[in-house]
């Protein structure tokens, strides 16, 4: 018989939990239009202080550049972001949000909040503070990758 491994145990759990929320978070995207990815990025351009580089969204959400213009493409044909020349430089693009981006991410908050309720409806407000500490304590982690 083999003995339980605890921490194996938890990171099943932990996956589970994130595809949970993953599936909550893409229902609660559909009315506001977005698909995770895509709002991930708004989120990102959002909190830049100047117009980002594709590089920069690249090397932010952490995946190929390719993948950025495609979600880029999608949020700029819903009118939320814009492709804007660097003034430094006329060759470097750099994505600006629009009005209509500013508006989609009020939707967003609020999506992503109703989502968040859903999740976290069974825990009382002292079991969301203890989890939240413990999640930023994994999160913060400077030492893993």
């Amino acid at each position: 018989m083999t003995t339980p491994d605890p921490d194996g145990l938890l990171a099943d759990q932990l996956l589970r939990l994130a595809r949970r929320l993953h599936r909550v978070q893409k229902h609660h995207l559909v009315p506001v239009g977005l698909t995770p990815g895509q709002s991930r990025l708004l989120r990102l351009v959002a909190h830049q202080e100047s117009p980002p580089r594709m590089a920069d969204l690249a090397r932010g959400l952490e995946v190929v550049p390719r993948a950025v213009t495609t979600l880029v493409d999608g949020l700029e044909t819903a009118g939320c972001v814009r492709r804007v020349p660097d003034p430094a430089n006329r060759r470097v693009i750099r994505i600006e949000l629009t009005d209509a981006g500013r508006e989609t991410l009020r939707a967003l908050r609020d999506a992503r909040r109703a989502a968040a309720e859903d999740i976290l409806a069974p825990l009382t407000a002292g079991q969301r503070e203890v989890l939240g500490g413990l999640l930023t304590t994994l999160v913060d982690d400077p030492g893993r990758c």
